[in-house]
């Protein structure tokens, strides 16, 4: 099995269209054409990860941090530590492929993890994706409904949160008149027809749409189909960031301070606290999110855990929601986990390939106790 097939279940997953514009998700170093021999999954690349790699003969790696996001001017193994990685993987004939703020965006990633992770039920998104999504409508004879909506369906259209081959369907009229060099597939050119049709209405995510709409027409059985593409401003139920759920009873401030210091395994973390003394509902986004602060107070939130929060996002929400800032990596890391599971049920009858996880922290945060 080769690097990009492991990469399109994955991108399925979590497809490289919903990260953030300015984010660099994907191939990384080395070639998709690979065949895998065995994988390993870090949070971030370092020397320890590619020498753990190298000695479970990995030759690909799946990280969540992309490797490369700043430019490189020059390729110096002296001088910069990534050119050094760069070599190394290289070198090792190693395929590297990072899957970051996708993977924090979709149903299951990193913040759905996180939750799950502090045993909150009912998750949700905290603030869903907008703005991605368009409606398909296309103009069918009856007759040749199901095989059109079928292609569609096949190549990702109609998929609304836990649902698929979602479409509505209108009867009506439709008029046409081919001209001279026209092959009509109902009635005869330069003459005016009018069939009962069909309009099928159908949800798409906008970076599916080139492949809808050629598969559409690979089977309508028209000459020169008729459809309208509708872009939508609706909040995307698949797609989003944080993730928002409900403890199974309410704790006491104190209880839950407990419960998230046990649940991530961290003994030091920083707070401010919130209004409410009693904690039940709970959100969360993996990684840097005290900007989804607002969000998570206006959802009735008692507390939000994240991660890399300024001091004066902690004064902003003192006195109104308990504040966690429980680590970068503490909050990321859970994720892995359900990555490796993934991987190893697509890989179940590829037994030759196996799926680690790095044995140790790429965490550069050290606490100082005295």
């Amino acid at each position: 099995m080769k690097c990009k097939t492991i990469i399109k279940y994955l991108e399925d997953w979590a497809p490289k269209e919903i990260a953030w514009g300015k984010d660099n998700v994907g191939l990384q170093i080395g070639t998709t054409e690979r065949e895998v021999k065995n994988i390993i999954l870090s949070l971030d690349l370092n020397k320890k990860v590619i020498d753990e790699a190298i000695k479970k003969k990995c030759n690909l790696l799946i990280t969540h941090h992309p490797l490369l996001f700043k430019p490189l001017k020059k390729i110096d193994i002296h001088q910069n530590k990534i050119a050094g990685f760069v070599e190394s993987l290289v070198k090792n004939d190693l395929t590297l492929y990072s899957a970051h703020t996708n993977f924090d965006y979709t149903k299951e990633g990193v913040s759905f993890q996180l939750a799950k992770r502090l045993k909150l039920h009912n998750i949700n998104f905290l603030n869903n994706l907008t703005e991605n999504q368009v409606k398909l409508a296309v103009f069918v004879p009856e007759e040749n409904l199901q095989e059109v909506a079928n292609a569609i369906h096949k190549t990702g259209g109609g998929i609304i949160g836990e649902y698929s081959n979602c479409s509505f369907s209108t009867t009506g009229t439709g008029t046409f008149q081919g001209s001279k060099t026209s092959n009509p597939f109902i009635g005869e050119k330069e003459k005016i027809e009018s069939v009962k049709e069909i309009k099928l209405e159908v949800l798409v995510d906008s970076w599916k749409m080139h492949k809808v709409i050629k598969a559409m027409k690979t089977v309508h059985p028209y000459e020169e189909p008729a459809y309208d593409i509708y872009p939508l401003k609706n909040k995307n139920v698949n797609y989003g960031s944080g993730a928002i759920g409900t403890l199974i009873s309410p704790m006491k401030r104190t209880e839950f301070l407990a419960h998230v210091s046990r649940q991530l395994k961290i003994k030091n973390f920083r707070y401010s606290n919130g209004k409410s003394r009693t904690i039940s509902k709970v959100a969360v986004c993996g990684g840097s999110c005290s900007d989804h602060l607002e969000e998570a107070i206006n959802s009735g939130a008692d507390a939000f855990v994240t991660a890399d929060v300024k001091y004066h996002a902690f004064q902003n929400a003192e006195d109104r929601i308990l504040f966690i800032d429980a680590g970068h990596y503490e909050t990321e890391i859970p994720s892995l986990d359900e990555v490796q599971k993934r991987l190893r049920n697509f890989l179940k009858n590829e037994s030759k390939i196996k799926v680690f996880k790095y044995s140790g922290s790429t965490n550069p945060v050290i606490f100082y106790n005295n």
